[in-house]
């Protein structure tokens, strides 16, 4: 039953709106906990918020007229406002593949790690007993106490002969995972654990907990955890992977400007992207109108096929239409190269020369974008006075001054917001780049992974998925100032769109 179904309920049966709200309250707090249970304590908390909320809203008659407006502001909290804000603060942490877990979890790997004692080494076989299994050594003559390898646990080997049911050597790898939890204990006190798929043997531990915020390795160098970086280190500053996640203010943002090594490549594809969604507005904007033109043309025949056949690339979906450009592209056996090179006796190097593959980049994305502008442009057009046109005709202008000086302006006011909107949609253009050429060639003398057509999009999905090191912190920074960037546009769109209607309601 929905939120809507609830809040419309006859008031004559309270008991059973109070009975509902309940039953999804009860049901949310479930979840908000089970969340909670598994480590999930920032969602549970949201979540248990939103319980909170549907409770007081719709168990409440004072609150009648929220209920109408509750599921969309969840919606918005849960799908935009959360994502948004988590990204944001990722930007302030050193979150990355080297500090992926908490302080705990960090101490718990480092502290499970061991080192085999080769000298120890002993085969060892499987044998059933009912519905537990017994570790059989035969070399020292011992046999495990019935064990159940479903869970960790510590079982005594005493002084045995061999067990008449010992599993096949196949049988007895199918319960590996089991044997890995398991720690057998010899008459002498030692322990012994699993050390592959034939033996057991003495584990030495590489890290040893020696106090609250120290460990102490094999070698006997200690390690102290740095809480501003987020590793154990050792005297001589060497960090000790895996890390954990801690707030380091505006660090990221401090690399992007002051490290060479990222501050070049950034402000690189930050231009490129202003130049490519720039670029792509003018053409796609040029080429649509253009053809919008022509096809208003009185005298022009077959235009509806024409219409068909230059809306095409539009209906056709576009991860199909940059997967088949990208073979056209081909520098070995593309067809675009196979006539240039017939005709001109030219192969250009279309995906390993920088400046050809931002021309290819741009191309492809005003093949995409044209017939959308047509479209528009198409609608705008028929929306022009004719009696304005002829009185210019009549003056004796051309039909190219006719469109600079009457068609074009007026075209231009409702036009302005659909553009600044293109613009903010290429600006985000990953599925083209990500498709097409995954940002390469790449950026020369560079520490993070950065293409010469990498948008900032790209750019930063790179860097946080597409790279050994998984910089989510990094990408997180950078994803902040695309955010502001995207909502400087967005506001620029608004106040566009405002004037526009503003300039119409003048006019007439």
């Amino acid at each position: 039953m929905s939120a809507t179904d609830i809040q419309n309920m006859p008031a004559e049966t309270p008991w059973l709106r109070y009975g509902l709200v309940g039953l999804i309250a009860v049901a949310l707090l479930w979840s908000a906990f089970s969340l909670y249970m598994i480590g999930q304590a920032l969602f549970g908390a949201i979540l248990l918020g939103l319980a909170a909320c549907f409770v007081v809203i719709f168990g409440s008659e004072r609150f009648y007229g929220s209920r109408f407006i509750f599921p969309g502001i969840a919606a918005v909290v849960i799908f935009i406002a959360f994502p948004v804000i988590y990204t944001i603060w990722i930007g302030f942490t050193n979150y990355s593949s080297f500090n992926l877990l908490t302080y705990e979890r960090a101490v718990e790997v480092l502290t499970s790690r061991g080192t085999v004692d080769q000298s120890t080494e002993q085969p060892f076989a499987v044998a059933l007993d009912g519905e537990g299994y017994r570790i059989w050594l035969p070399e020292s003559g011992l046999l495990s106490e019935p064990v159940s390898l479903a869970e960790e646990a510590t079982a005594a080997l005493v002084p045995a002969a061999a067990p008449d049911t010992l599993l096949e050597r196949r049988d007895a790898i199918r319960l590996r995972e089991g044997l890995g939890l398991l720690t057998l204990q010899t008459p002498d006190g030692a322990e012994i654990r699993n050390a592959g798929l034939r033996t057991f043997a003495s584990v030495v531990p590489d890290y040893v907990q020696t106090g609250p915020d120290e460990l102490t390795r094999r070698d006997g160098t200690v390690l102290t955890a740095n809480h501003a970086t987020g590793f154990f280190e050792s005297a001589a500053a060497e960090q000790v992977p895996p890390g954990w996640r801690v707030a380091i203010g505006f660090d990221n943002f401090e690399r992007i400007f002051t490290s060479e090594g990222i501050r070049g490549p950034t402000l690189s594809i930050f231009a490129w992207t202003f130049a490519f969604a720039g670029l792509s507005v003018l053409f796609c904007f040029s080429v649509g109108l253009l053809l919008a033109v022509i096809l208003q043309w009185e005298h022009l025949r077959f235009k509806p096929v024409y219409r068909v056949l230059l809306i095409l690339p539009y209906a056709v979906p576009s991860f199909i239409s940059i997967l088949v450009f990208k073979g056209l592209f081909n520098q070995n056996f593309g067809e675009i190269n196979l006539i240039l090179g017939t005709l001109f006796g030219i192969q250009p190097n279309w995906f390993t020369d920088a400046t050809l593959a931002r021309v290819m980049v741009v191309i492809v994305n005003v093949w995409l974008g044209y017939p959308y502008m047509m479209l528009l442009a198409m609608g705008f057009l028929q929306a022009v006075p004719e009696d304005h046109k002829k009185a210019a005709a009549l003056e004796g202008a051309s039909a190219l001054r006719v469109f600079f000086t009457i068609t074009l302006p007026q075209i231009i006011p409702p036009f302005l917001p659909l553009l600044i909107a293109a613009f903010a949609f290429n600006f985000n253009n990953l599925v083209l780049i990500f498709l097409l050429t995954r940002g390469l060639p790449d950026i020369p003398g560079t520490v993070i992974p950065a293409g010469q057509t990498d948008i900032l999009a790209s750019f930063t999905y790179r860097l946080a998925f597409d790279n050994a090191g998984q910089q989510f912190g990094l990408a997180g920074a950078i994803t902040l100032l695309i955010f502001l960037v995207v909502a400087a546009i967005s506001y620029a769109n608004f106040v566009a769109m405002r004037r526009a209607a503003a300039r119409r309601s003048g006019v007439s």
